[in-house]
């Protein structure tokens, strides 16, 4: 799964200034999920724990790896973070 550019996040959940990691991990949520990172967007929007207004990849990382056994690995996290800092690049 490619992550949206700037145009298709815009026509599809409007402008957002400053959009924390977790807002931009819900744009991939899906009742029926075709993609890890999909998985994972579902299981953080279950988690009431997760950290919903960091930006930061240290804060994240550190959640994750001790309080996530919904994700299977890291690298779907990095992976989201990538897409996440493009997205962020591209505003």
């Amino acid at each position: 799964m490619k992550p949206f550019t700037k145009k298709e996040f815009q026509e599809r959940f409007g402008q957002v200034v400053n959009k924390s990691f977790y807002h931009f991990l819900m744009s991939y949520r899906d009742p029926s999920p075709k993609s890890e990172i999909g998985h994972f967007a579902n299981s953080a929007y279950d988690d009431h724990l997760f950290p919903r207004q960091s930006t930061s990849y240290s804060e994240l990382t550190n959640y994750l790896e001790l309080n996530a056994p919904y994700l299977s690995s890291m690298s779907i996290f990095d992976e989201a973070w990538e897409y996440y800092e493009t997205y962020r690049s591209q505003r």
